[in-house]
């Protein structure tokens, strides 16, 4: 088990400072309305928080994976914006404004940051949204008592299976494809699984990151306690060729342990389902949780393979 007695961060200032102009480059290029933003301190360190949409309301807080920020989400700025506040979060730990001053040794101090976020947002009842890593971030908050949270919309999370080698192997197919000229990387895509490979502003972006230190917990998988444990309405949306656990596999146990859960695979996305199906993660979490259904796909976006 490695010890992390140490938080993530740059190799120098330099680094950062490169980074942080990269970052506003394509925080201008791709953000599509007004934002406010703001730096959170937190019990680990400062988090930037990109603020959009009415001033009141329950809001929608969105949690990239590993390697992500909050411009990771810009497709879903504009639509969510128009009916809720939304709350873009830099997690802490990954490449992004947020620094990271104290290890993160476990989930409890991974989801203790967010509950920090959520009180000084003045959020009582958010909408929490997480993809990959962000959405175990997510469950360990409120495994940790954190509240302040109406409802769990979980974008093809780690934690539901282990990761096996196959994870691995697509992290690392995915970084070496992310060097390629930006033709040949938007042909490979498909064949890599990871449609992230066609969003040109994100890719500078994570490349300018390449100095970046990511020092996380590895995430457990839940036990069959900790789900029951979850009060809230939680709904999982898996990529159908996700290289991160079998979606089947994982919808299953979830049906035996959390009838309740609302649970759908998604045909024809994997790992990268935010950006391979925005408008249809949009509609679900704008959707969500209306009334308790059980664990089954919908109509036309079923359990069948993609």
């Amino acid at each position: 088990m490695r010890v992390l007695d140490q938080p993530s961060g740059f190799t120098s200032d330099s680094a950062r400072e490169k980074y942080v102009a990269a970052y506003d480059r394509a925080l201008g290029e791709l953000w599509p309305v007004p934002v406010d933003s703001m730096d959170v301190g937190t019990r680990a360190g400062s988090v930037r928080v990109h603020r959009a949409g009415p001033a009141e309301g329950d809001p929608v807080v969105l949690l990239a994976g590993a390697g992500g920020n909050a411009l990771a989400w810009y497709h879903y700025i504009e639509p969510l914006a128009r009916v809720r506040p939304v709350l873009a979060v830099d997690p802490l730990g990954e490449p992004g404004r947020s620094v990271q001053t104290r290890p993160l040794a476990n989930g409890a101090e991974a989801g203790g940051w967010l509950t920090d976020v959520l009180v000084a947002a003045g959020a009582e009842r958010a909408h929490v949204v997480g993809s990959s890593y962000g959405g175990w971030t997510a469950v360990r908050q409120q495994l940790g008592g954190g509240g302040r949270v109406a409802a769990l919309t979980l974008v093809d999370p780690v934690g539901f299976a282990p990761l096996t080698g196959r994870f691995y192997r697509w992290v690392i197919a995915g970084g070496m494809a992310a060097l390629l000229p930006r033709a040949l990387r938007h042909r490979v895509a498909g064949a890599v699984g990871n449609g992230t490979l066609r969003e040109d502003a994100l890719m500078r972006l994570m490349l300018a990151g390449r100095s970046f230190r990511r020092r996380l917990p590895l995430p457990p998988v839940h036990t069959d306690e900790q789900i029951r444990e979850l009060s809230v309405p939680v709904q999982v949306l898996l990529g159908a060729r996700s290289a991160a656990h079998d979606a089947r596999a994982v919808a299953a146990r979830l049906a035996g342990i959390a009838p309740s859960w609302r649970v759908e695979i998604v045909p024809g996305t994997g790992h990268a389902l935010p950006v391979e199906a925005p408008d249809l993660v949009i509609e679900r979490i704008l959707a969500f949780p209306g009334r308790a259904r059980p664990a089954i796909a919908t109509p036309g976006h079923g359990t069948g393979q993609g």
